[in-house]
């Protein structure tokens, strides 16, 4: 009886020790690693520990800047670019993270190097937007948006900027030129 009860106690925290790890690279709809829609600017020491995080405070909003914040790994490599909710709040939340680093990548791959043919293979397109020198491609399924350089396009659409643009119009070898997540 005695070691039916210790093979039970032993079991039950063997079990409840067992913590999944979060993967610090993997980008869903309202995470990217250990970051999410709900944390405060004041935490993102806590969140990004392992790395460096660089922050300009402009103090004139006014001015045009936005107050990003920075984050590299402790080497130098630049991972992702933090726009916060509210300028020079610490309690403001994490609105738009740009991906510079190819290893953030979506439970199906999709990630910075990734190609248009990944993008539309994967996942709904939620609009196209036809900009001057980009289109911009959302996908609401996970809170993203990405930029593709016209230069991409035929030639015939490069400069018509009351083009409709379609997912048919883009080559599937078509690079992201950005990757973005936008929480609301």
């Amino acid at each position: 009886m005695k070691h039916l009860i210790l093979a039970l106690i032993l079991s039950i925290s063997l079990f409840t020790s067992c913590n999944k790890e979060q993967d610090p690279f993997m980008i869903s709809p309202n995470n990217i690693g250990n970051l999410n829609d709900s944390t405060q600017v004041r935490d993102l020491k806590m969140v990004f520990a392992n790395d460096s995080i660089v922050t300009s405070i402009s103090g004139d909003e006014f001015a045009g800047n936005t107050n990003d914040i920075l984050v590299y790994e402790k080497g130098g490599k630049q991972l992702l670019i933090l726009s916060p909710s509210q300028y020079l709040d610490s309690t403001a939340t994490i609105k738009t993270i740009r991906i510079i680093d190819e290893r953030y990548k979506t439970s199906i791959g999709l990630h910075t190097n990734s190609t248009f043919k990944t993008i539309r293979d994967n996942y709904k397109i939620s609009s196209i937007q036809n900009t001057l020198r980009d289109i911009i491609i959302s996908v609401d399924d996970i809170n993203a948006y990405f930029t593709i350089d016209k230069d991409q396009l035929p030639a015939e659409m490069r400069f018509d900027m009351n083009l409709n643009v379609e997912a048919i119009h883009i080559p599937d070898n078509a690079k992201i030129k950005n990757f973005f997540i936008q929480w609301f």
